[in-house]
């Protein structure tokens, strides 16, 4: 059977790693999980029970392609609490995940031969996901220098070899959990503006933040496209329900994209969505939860000889840098879960050229957990 060229994409090795940690649990180890970007908590408790009374009242069919109005206005109300800023819901699409917000924003905006900027290291879906839409990735290698952010100079490089038709932004990122401030916030939507490119902001680490709270880019440039998701903050990952928030004449594009390519987002994911958006209280005793892990792990891994990271603004992630302990991150990780029990993720995935002495540890799991695996990791090293 022949496989198309788009299908071709590189693995999503993060994906690979949590099968590797499954069969060894398979076979009986016990496995501390620092691989996956997901909340070790489940959907809020308002959320599962919206979910459960919903369908209790008879059958869930098919909402309109862009969701349920009460979810976008809910959505809407968000911006204006969190951001000061006033979007219409007539701008925002529901989707089945960021993912597909992602794949529908993608479809929307560029067309086969753009070429789209995304910071190195980087979540390597976007990576992959422009490969597999015949679009030409343009890494753009950021490093302790610029924070692990794109800015206008690392734009600028990037745009000499062709023009840039849209730059993907993540603030907080992942892997470094580095965010964009307000003043680097507009200067890259300056930029963007400056060389006709369309920018799209992944804000779906929003509301995970360890000091400052997150910009978002419609607080600087209303023309943003950006995207969210309920998966981490929200605690609803296998929920499969995000949003884009984008001009009118992109989301009539997007729209028409879901008809045909989604229908809608999972109704019942909508609805649980909704109502998850009113548990704050549960909700930020988990970011608590994160912030403990975070001071526990920066403490604790550099006795196993883990002593450089990037700075951890949000999201739930450590990239730590493991130049000295090794050149193949992919070896490395795959003898820390043989050997420790410990599951993370090698750099390569978000930054191929340079990513083989980085490791990311994801500290979404319960601060026991993380404690047992920075006991496990000092006695593998030590």
């Amino acid at each position: 059977m022949r496989i198309s060229r788009r299908g071709a994409v590189d693995p999503f090795i993060v994906m690979e790693v949590m099968e590797a940690a499954r069969a060894r649990e398979a076979a009986g180890a016990d496995v501390v999980h620092m691989e996956v970007g997901q909340p070790g908590a489940a959907a809020p408790a308002r959320a599962i029970e919206a979910a459960r009374a919903a369908m209790a009242r008879g059958p869930l069919g098919y909402t309109v392609a862009l969701g349920l109005p009460e979810l976008r206005e809910r959505i809407a109300r968000r911006y204006a609490e969190r951001h000061g800023v006033v979007v219409a819901p007539e701008r925002i699409a529901v989707t089945a995940g960021a993912s597909a917000g992602f794949l529908l924003a993608a479809l929307a905006l560029f067309d086969a031969g753009d070429r789209v900027a995304l910071a190195e290291p980087g979540y390597p879906a976007y990576r992959n996901m422009a490969r597999a839409l015949d679009l030409i990735p343009v890494g753009v290698p950021t490093g302790p220098q610029t924070r692990f952010q794109p800015d206008a100079h690392l734009l600028a490089d990037a745009g000499r070899a062709g023009r840039l038709a849209g730059v993907i932004a993540a603030s907080p990122s992942n892997p470094a959990g580095t965010m964009l401030d307000r003043a680097a916030m507009a200067a890259l939507a300056v930029e963007c503006r400056r060389i006709g490119a369309t920018l799209v902001s992944d804000e779906i680490y929003h509301g995970l933040e360890h000091g400052a709270r997150a910009v978002s880019a419609l607080e600087v440039d209303p023309d943003a496209v950006v995207i969210n998701s309920f998966s981490k903050y929200f605690c609803m990952a296998g929920w499969r329900v995000g949003w884009i928030v984008a001009p009118p004449e992109a989301i009539a594009a997007v729209e028409r994209l879901s008809q045909n390519l989604f229908i809608c987002a999972p109704h019942v994911s909508q609805v649980a969505a909704l109502a998850a958006m009113d548990a704050e209280d549960t909700l930020e005793a988990e970011v608590e939860v994160y912030r403990a892990n975070r001071a526990l792990l920066l403490e604790e891994l550099p006795k196993a000889g883990f002593r450089s990271f990037a700075p951890c603004d949000g999201a739930f992630y450590l990239y730590a840098d493991v130049g000295d302990l090794t050149d193949d991150s992919v070896a490395f990780c795959r003898r820390m879960l043989q050997e420790a029990g410990v599951a993370a993720t090698p750099g390569v995935d978000f930054d191929p050229p340079r990513g083989r002495s980085f490791v990311r540890f994801s500290f979404a799991g319960p601060t026991a957990r993380m404690r047992e695996a920075a006991r496990r990791l000092r006695d593998w090293r030590g």
